[in-house]
């Protein structure tokens, strides 16, 4: 079975609420204004700034990566003693993906660009808060032994459940849904036992005890189980809006910190 980045970046392709992507796009300001050339300095000048400052319609010295990125992967970068130490090597196959650009063959990269992408929020979302973190996370950093990596692979398990309890925030998913997502996820290029795994997780009951459990005592964990969440629905309903009250509450995430998040992908 394909491994949960994988997993992860197909269900991000499957766009399992109609803001996904636009929510995304929020986070990584494609098209908004920065630095054209802050990617090339993140990435050590491989040539892959240029690229994605491409994607994002600015070129050089034009519009890129947003300013919430670019800053927290600045900090980040200090943080852990270079950039070299960042995983973003995801970054551009998201956001080709985000911009059409995506394709089965880069489904991998693209959950690795997720991963990236919420360790910025959560750094971004408890900056300034008395939860801020005082280590750059794991899936914005790359792990440094097999025990991080473990840690990374538990990690990903756990964001995948909080996108699909999530997506049952207002009541079971149903067949025509979970059916086109399949769809979706076959052409993001996820094998058939990925598929049917995800299927499988999707007509289980609810349970969010066991994440909140695991992310007890660690915020930036929690703030990226929130903003997941936040990725796998609308909010245009009183159950899921009752729900995300609960899971933050059950997170122990601070308000502020939950206002920051809405804010930066854009949930109103």
């Amino acid at each position: 079975m394909a491994n949960l980045m994988d997993i992860i970046g197909a269900l991000m392709q499957s766009e399992p609420s109609k803001s996904t992507n636009s929510r995304l796009q929020n986070a990584v300001g494609a098209g908004g204004p920065a630095s054209g050339s802050v990617l090339d300095n993140l990435l050590g000048g491989s040539g892959i700034g240029d690229a994605l400052s491409g994607m994002l319609g600015g070129g050089q010295g034009g519009a890129g990566i947003g300013d919430m990125l670019s800053g927290v992967l600045n900090e980040a970068g200090q943080a852990v003693g270079g950039n070299q130490n960042l995983a973003l090597g995801g970054l551009g196959a998201l956001i080709g993906s985000l911009l059409g650009g995506g394709s089965g063959s880069v489904k991998g990269a693209v959950g690795g660009g997720v991963m990236a992408v919420l360790g910025a929020l959560a750094l971004s979302a408890l900056k300034g808060t008395q939860q801020e973190a005082q280590e750059v996370p794991l899936g914005l950093r790359e792990p440094t032994s097999p025990a991080e990596t473990k840690q990374l692979e538990n990690q990903a398990g756990l964001i995948f459940k909080a996108m699909i309890n999530a997506a049952k925030a207002d009541g079971q998913i149903d067949q025509g849904e979970a059916q086109r997502i399949a769809g979706k996820l076959e052409e993001a290029g996820l094998d058939q036992q990925g598929r049917n795994f995800v299927l499988a997780e999707m007509n289980k009951p609810m349970d969010t005890e066991a994440m909140i459990a695991a992310a007890k005592g660690n915020p930036q964990l929690a703030a990226q189980l929130y903003a997941a969440s936040l990725l796998a629905i609308e909010v245009n309903t009183p159950a899921e809006r009752t729900y995300l009250q609960n899971l933050a509450n059950g997170l122990g995430l601070e308000p502020q910190a939950v206002a920051n998040l809405e804010s930066v992908l854009g949930v109103k």
